[in-house]
This record gives C-alpha cells, structure tokens and sequence, in this order.
C-alpha cells in the first residue's frame, strides 16, 4: 500500500510539473512580446529571453524525466513477486523411539502443512510430485492395510480443498499406480484412490465413469480373493480348468507368443533356477494361456513354450472379461487353494516372492 502510494504521488508530481512548464513557457514568451513592443534595442533583449525560455524548459523537462524515473521506480517496486511454495515434513517428537511408531507418525502427519487448497503447487513438479512420490515410498514400507488408510485419508482431504489439485494428485496416482510401465505400479494402493474419486462430491458423475470402470476391474481376481476359475484347450484339443490343477503355487501367464516381451518372459522363467526346482519337484504349475481369438497363430509358436507347461488357450474366447490383461504378457501368482497371491506382477516379484515363501518354510 504504502508503495502504491508513494507511486501515484509521484506520477502526480509529473503532471503537475509538466503544467507548470507549459505556464512557464507562455509567461515568458508574452513577455518577450511585451520587451519586444516597449524597447527599442529588441533584437538583443528578444535573443536573451529566447536562451532563457529555453535554458528553463531544458530544466523543466529534466524533472519531468525525474518524475518520471521516480514512477517508473515505484511501478518497479510495487511489481508482483512470484513466491516458490514449499514443502515442509513433519518432525517427529524425540519421545517417539519406536522405528515402526516412527514411520507411522511420520506417515500419517506428512501432509499436515500443506494446504489442498493451494494450486501454485501445480506448476512444480520438482516438490509437490516428488513429495508424492516420496509418501509413496513411505507407504510401501507399512502394512499394506496401513497403506491404504493412509492414502485413503490423504486423497479424501485433497478432495476437500481445491478441485483442480485433487485432480493433479489423481493424474500422479495413476501415473505411478496404474500404469502398465511404471516401476511403482501396484494396484492395492491404487483401489484407495479410486474409492475416493467415487465417493467425493467434487466430481460429477460423468468424470466418475473411469474411475467405476477401473475399480470394477481392480475388485475382479484380487490379491486375497480366490482366483476366477475358466476352462482351457490343449493344442490337441484336450480341455482342462484352471481348479483341476493342485500343486501348491499356480503361475497364471497369459501371453502371445508373438509378443516380443512374452518371449522375454519365457526365457526368463525358463533360466530360472529356482522355478524350475519348484516345477521339477511338482510344486509349481505354470499354466500358459493365449486369450486372443488367432488360435492358428498361437498353434503356430506353440513350440516356443517348454515341454513341462501346461499350454492352453480359451476356446470359449470370454477369459478378457474374467482377468484384468491390459497388457501383455500378464502374470498372476496362486496357491494350492486358487487364492490370489499376487496380481499383474512382474516376473522378478514373482520369484521374489517365492524365494520368501521357501525360505520360511
């Protein structure tokens, strides 16, 4: 306020600078008329006054120019200053000692000073995704029930301040969550922010219809939930069905052998050690499903599948509405009593899991 001020006084100094000069100049120039009548030596005395009428504007239009600089200054000073938003973490209380007490806490008050409402976040990817990104992090370290809660209540207050916010962070989500290429993708922690797109009043029901539609596939065959049982056909046209298989781990690896990372990921089982001790010792089924409608095409590459597989492909052609396969290949991990243990994995979870498994029994 007090530059705005100093600003208008100063721009009306100009003017009013400004018309004192043109005052100036008539006066003396109706006086060098008037030197002009009375005197008789007038060419001298009209020469003089002229320099003086001019030596004066010269001043005059100096403190205009002054005036000016000093607006142009104030203008200057009163300009908008665009401020960097921050982000700033929790403490957390020295009387928490507890590792695990401690990365709850940290968890559950690390959007404590941020403010929903505030869409200067937006445009800065360098702080506010990755303090996403680093919460995420966090999140993979609790219990996955944990995890959930905590994102849960996080999106649900996101939904509460500024619209086009909560959007940005569920564009993050799906970002890291959702899709197929991202090294983060996990669709547990993504359920919970699909739930709160649906139950928030800021969205209208047209922009909930993805949001139904992706958490629709996210319930179907999910983690903890018996797997959906479908029949299959041999290249002989024998049938068989995903229940008549009872060893204690099912590898579900819908693929197409035309695929270039499918082939990848049939090298990739086939060189491992541990799978195929697990498949020599009949503690480990992969069952190898081809889910397109080319069945000669499949026939056709069907050599590239080992022996000790199970091959098979979906004579009924309905398994892509039974199982989420949005990409290919797609790899579901089952035990002995047809129960999802891990869903849409990449094959290094895969081992990764089973190698636990063993390693705890």
């Amino acid at each position: 306020m007090v530059t705005a001020t100093v600003m208008v006084t100063a721009m009306g100094m100009a003017m009013e600078m400004t018309k004192n000069k043109v005052m100036l100049c008539q006066h003396h120039h109706q006086t060098a008329k008037m030197t002009e009548i009375i005197t008789d030596n007038s060419v001298t005395r009209i020469l003089t006054c002229f320099v003086m009428i001019i030596a004066l504007c010269i001043v005059l239009a100096g403190c205009k120019q002054g005036g000016n600089a000093a607006s142009g200054q104030a203008i200057q000073n009163d300009s908008v200053q665009v401020v960097t938003p921050r982000f700033t973490r929790p403490d957390i209380p020295v009387m928490i000692t507890d590792p695990n007490l401690q990365l709850e806490y940290y968890t559950r008050h690390y959007w404590d000073h941020f403010d929903f409402a505030d869409t200067t976040y937006i445009p800065v990817p360098d702080i506010t995704e990755q303090a996403w990104v680093d919460y995420i992090d966090l999140l993979f370290r609790l219990p996955l029930n944990k995890a959930q809660e905590e994102l849960k209540a996080m999106m649900a207050k996101s939904a509460e301040g500024s619209k086009k916010l909560f959007l940005y962070f569920t564009e993050i989500a799906e970002k890291y969550l959702h899709d197929p290429n991202s090294p983060a993708r996990n669709e547990e922690l993504y359920i919970p922010v699909l739930e709160v797109m649906l139950q928030t009043p800021a969205l209208d029901d047209t922009e909930k219809i993805r949001p139904q539609m992706r958490l629709d596939w996210a319930y179907k065959n999910r983690i903890g939930n018996k797997a959906t049982n479908f029949q299959y056909a041999g290249i002989t046209g024998q049938t068989g069905a995903l229940y008549q298989i009872n060893t204690a781990y099912i590898l579900l690896f819908f693929n197409d052998p035309g695929c270039t990372s499918c082939i990848e990921h049939v090298e990739g089982i086939r060189q491992s050690a541990m799978m195929n001790r697990l498949i020599s010792e009949r503690r480990l089924t992969i069952l190898s499903i081809y889910p397109e409608k080319d069945v000669d095409a499949w026939k056709n590459n069907y050599t590239v599948y080992p022996a000790e597989w199970i091959k098979g492909y979906d004579p009924s052609f309905t398994i892509g509405e039974k199982y989420d396969l949005k990409a290919s290949p797609t790899l579901y991990l089952l035990d002995k009593d047809k129960m999802v243990l891990l869903k849409d994995a990449s094959l290094a979870l895969i081992e990764n899991y089973l190698m636990f498994m063993l390693q705890q029994n």
